[in-house]
């Protein structure tokens, strides 16, 4: 029988018991009025699931524009589901560790891949370093790269982690390579019900190339976006506003945001590719963008959390070889804390605002 979202697998546990229809319902209940912030999430949204309607309301994290709410159906999310679960082989009995917060996309996810899959999934509090308190072996979990980053030295506790939410950083990239967890990159969006590609982070492997999921099917606009023809998943064809190379139909290289690209005096220069470059000498969170400029329309500037030298830092970027002359930030300017979204990524628009560079 395929799964519904009116099923729930016998083989599914949450925090290790057995839960039925009903009993699930109360779970939900006693959670919203009685357990921590992160658990009300949780309890919300079991019971936005169990209720009687086909579709469900979901926020979108604005990390890439306007938070907005939009509207699912809940038996697209199931098919999202089983992709996930047959791509990584991970069926009933599965142990899954959901830390991620179940207010957005990537964490209603891991409930409803572990509801239709029969997953044994555990919780614990969404946090910069969400294993610290881990004692036992999992076999799959999802993180942004914050969480990751916060625990490289206990992911031997997870077998197969997806990350998302975020691109990762090349010195981040570095570190994976010495874990023994299978690791993937993922690209998707709340629209997409979380990712319809993955990128395995593989040592001495990267292609840089992601692949996507069966069933999704993929073409470029004229401004070089990505397309996503995903009918499992969604009614409409999906427009992105994201840059890439396309490999082929099912395969594509990112590099970045349209809505990012900075045209500076005629040359067109795409942050995350320059943030790319300048992450071997910045430590710290930063981005690059482009503000008003009279003479040359938008300046290409650097903004960084944190202390340190402007002066010392712009003489290294100059001194870097994989650093053009126009990819040369023209300021420099530092915050003590980047402005974030509601789900923690850094909203760029609103610390560039804070500096009153917009």
């Amino acid at each position: 029988m395929i799964p519904t979202f009116r099923h729930i697998h016998p083989k599914f546990k949450f925090n290790g018991i057995h839960y039925n229809f009903g009993d699930l319902q109360e779970l939900a209940y006693s959670l919203v009025k009685e357990g921590m912030d992160f658990e009300k999430a949780i309890g919300n949204f079991l019971l936005d699931w169990l209720d009687d309607f086909d579709n469900l309301e979901v926020r979108t994290s604005g990390s890439t524009g306007t938070p907005k709410v939009i509207t699912l159906k809940k038996e697209y999310m199931v098919s999202s589901a089983l992709a996930t679960g047959s791509f990584f082989k991970m069926g009933p009995g599965t142990k899954a560790l959901q830390c991620l917060s179940a207010d957005y996309i990537a964490g209603k996810m891991m409930l409803v891949r572990a509801l239709a899959l029969g997953w044994e999934l555990d919780t614990v509090e969404p946090s910069s370093n969400p294993l610290q308190c881990i004692s036992k072996c999992y076999d799959f979990a999802a993180m942004v790269p914050m969480q990751v980053q916060g625990s490289i030295s206990h992911l031997n506790y997870i077998s197969t982690l997806i990350i998302g939410g975020a691109a990762l950083s090349p010195e981040l990239k570095s570190d994976l390579g010495k874990v023994e967890t299978q690791l993937f990159e993922t690209y998707g969006m709340t629209e997409t019900i979380t990712h319809i590609a993955v990128k395995e982070i593989a040592k001495d492997t990267e292609d840089g190339n992601f692949k996507a999921l069966p069933e999704v099917f993929l073409s470029r606009d004229h401004r070089d976006c990505l397309v996503i023809e995903a009918p499992k998943v969604s009614d409409t064809i999906i427009v992105t506003n994201d840059l890439v190379n396309l490999i082929s139909p099912t395969e594509f290289q990112w590099l970045g945001r349209y809505d990012n690209v900075i045209n500076s005096g005629g040359v067109k220069l795409i942050p995350e590719q320059l943030e790319s470059k300048m992450s071997v000498l910045i430590k710290s969170r930063f981005f690059v963008a482009g503000i008003p400029d009279a003479f040359l329309g938008q300046k290409l500037v650097l903004v960084v959390e944190g202390n340190m030298d402007r002066n010392q830092l712009s003489q290294e970027i100059k001194s870097l070889n994989t650093i053009s002359k126009f990819e040369i930030p023209k300021e420099i300017f530092s915050v003590p804390k980047f402005e974030e979204t509601g789900s923690g990524k850094v909203n760029r628009p609103e610390t560039l605002a804070l500096l009153n560079l917009l």
